[in-house]
């Protein structure tokens, strides 16, 4: 109780909240995610165009390669493993072509591994502050292709390294080529690859859920 005869709790909460929002605040990346992906993080897995197999793969092969990778790349270096449909994409920085090559060699003997696409920079790490801004430019894009009403935003993976965009998913060309183009015009964006699983349209079509009362 204060002199008034109030609760503290009252009066501290306020404090308290801003408290924990600069705590949150402190990792970027994580309140990414929690922005982005967690309003819609239940209806992911379902709209998700992988089988719930492949889903659990990709999860698995990305665990047991962030455990692999640091014994390989060395504690100088930066790499960041993303798997979609059990195709691999490594990006970051590595201090020479042995370790780009060592990594890749070391991930690709990781069971359900199909693909991997290789895009390690041979260069020392890269910022905290190119990282935050990195996520930051990843949180743009996936609104963007949110925003996007022609394009499930679900069916797309979203990857920055030093401002290149990189996008995964299965997708037919023509949504490939409009969340390209979407990202591009997203600000901090230098460049965008595609790395795309290109499906037909009669091959999204049948991937589509029946629609109520047929």
């Amino acid at each position: 109780m204060n002199k008034t005869g109030q609760p503290f709790a009252r009066h501290t909460r306020p404090l308290a909240k801003a408290i924990l929002c600069a705590a949150l605040l402190t990792s970027l990346s994580g309140c990414v995610e929690m922005i982005v992906g967690g309003a819609v993080m239940g209806a992911v897995a379902t709209a998700d165009r992988r089988t719930l197999g492949a889903q659990t793969e990709d999860k698995t092969i990305t665990v047991k390669a962030e455990l692999r990778v640091p014994k390989i790349a060395g504690p100088d270096a930066h790499v960041n493993i993303a798997s979609f449909n059990r195709k691999v994409l490594l990006t970051g920085e590595v201090s020479d072509a042995a370790s780009k090559a060592n990594v890749e060699r070391e991930v690709r003997t990781i069971e359900g591994v199909q693909s991997i696409s290789n895009e390690l920079e041979i260069a020392g790490p890269s910022s905290y502050t190119s990282r935050s801004s990195d996520a930051l430019v990843t949180t743009k894009v996936k609104a963007s292709l949110v925003d996007m009403k022609t394009i499930s935003a679900t069916s797309f993976k979203v990857v920055t390294e030093r401002g290149t965009v990189y996008l995964m998913g299965r997708v037919t060309e023509r949504e490939g080529q409009v969340a390209a183009d979407v990202a591009r015009g997203v600000s901090g964006v230098q460049k965008v690859i595609k790395i795309f699983e290109y499906l037909t349209e009669d091959e999204l079509r049948a991937l589509q859920p029946p629609k109520p009362g047929l």
